[in-house]
């Protein structure tokens, strides 16, 4: 009996942690001026990991994305300042939430060669991850439906931009894999 007890306290444990594991993963929405910090928080980082690559890298596949990353999100942060501006919202990066893209800039900047490329994709693969789950949960939110985003220009960017993060991210991943 004792055996039987336990066999399913275990199997009602196992049951219940792929709930606990997606809870944990799963981004929450952010109200409009930390979203925007966030989003811009990403941009930047893109941005300056990119340039960074560009001189510190020689591997073509390195070169080649950061390339990308410069030109998308220099075009998404354009877009960002827009939506920004429709809505009246203010740019409020939280110091304390992730990305902490600062630190990881800081951290690149100390590599060179196949150290920086490996870290290099790795920061990638880890920020456009969080990235894709912030843009997700934000993307899903309705202006004026009780949500903490109330504009819709904002949601709207969220939206636009899920997509591309997703497949920067899988480049990203294919990239580590491939160094």
């Amino acid at each position: 009996m004792l055996l039987i007890a336990r066999r399913s306290l275990l199997l009602g444990a196992l049951a219940a942690l792929p709930a606990l594991s997606i809870r944990a993963f799963a981004a929450d929405l952010l109200p409009d001026a930390r979203f925007v910090g966030f989003a811009q928080q990403v941009n930047d980082f893109e941005i300056g990991a990119g340039k960074l690559a560009l001189t510190r890298s020689a591997n073509g596949n390195v070169r080649s994305f950061a390339d990308r990353m410069i030109t998308d999100y220099t075009d998404a942060a354009s877009r960002l300042r827009k939506a920004r501006s429709e809505a009246g919202v203010s740019y409020a990066p939280d110091p304390n939430a992730a990305p902490r893209t600062p630190a990881i800039l800081q951290r690149l900047n100390s590599l060179q060669g196949r150290d920086f490329d490996v870290a290099y994709a790795n920061a990638q693969v880890a920020v456009l991850s969080e990235a894709e789950q912030q843009y997700a949960a934000n993307s899903n939110s309705q202006a004026g439906s009780g949500s903490s985003v109330t504009s819709g220009a904002i949601s709207g960017f969220a939206r636009s931009e899920f997509a591309r993060v997703k497949v920067h991210r899988e480049m990203a991943q294919a990239l580590a894999s491939g160094l």
